[in-house]
């Protein structure tokens, strides 16, 4: 699968779990500590356009507000990206950064953006109860890609410690596991 062709599914993906929040769900507390969902979204549309622009020299025009239209800032930010996967051009450009040296663009998005999404679908659907089943394959995939630069990725700030899961626990909850999510975590009642 291409880059463009990933994004096109996982984009996808998190954006049909966008679009099925209430308005009244984008509060809604999720797994992430002192994150909403509305926090979810706002992450990836704050972090990724300076990631492009800082790296690469794109910049991508600005959509709605997070706060005004939070499944619309997500939608601009997915046809945005999209196009730019999609467009020939983008093959022989490079992102250039400090920590990371240089990487074609397709795969800097795939290997930093992309699988964000992924894993903040699960945060999205689970704050919200909406269907959290994520690709048991790409879980494994992703969760075998972590584990060598588990202290890394850790330094980072970016996940937190890991969760115990059990040794037979699927893939999903493995990876959540790892990345600092509890797999059971459940939405706190109601008041």
């Amino acid at each position: 699968m291409t880059p463009a062709q990933e994004f096109r599914e996982i984009g996808g993906r998190f954006g049909a779990v966008a679009a099925g929040l209430r308005p009244d769900q984008w509060d809604d507390p999720s797994p992430v500590a002192e994150w909403t969902a509305r926090d979810v979204v706002r992450h990836l549309v704050e972090w990724f356009p300076a990631f492009l622009s800082s790296g690469a020299g794109v910049a991508l025009p600005p959509g709605p507000s997070v706060d005004g239209d939070p499944a619309g800032a997500w939608r601009h930010l997915q046809s945005e990206v999209q196009a730019l996967l999609d467009d020939p051009g983008s093959s022989g450009r490079s992102l250039t950064n400090p920590h990371l040296g240089s990487v074609p663009l397709p795969q800097a998005v795939s290997q930093f953006f992309t699988a964000d999404v992924f894993m903040h679908t699960w945060d999205l659907a689970r704050a919200t109860g909406q269907d959290d089943t994520l690709d048991p394959e790409r879980c494994a995939t992703m969760l075998a890609g972590m584990e060598p630069i588990a202290d890394v990725m850790r330094q980072s700030g970016q996940y937190g410690p890991p969760v115990d899961v059990p040794e037979d626990a699927d893939a999903q909850s493995r990876m959540l596991g790892f990345i600092g999510r509890d797999p059971g975590w459940e939405p706190p009642p109601s008041a």
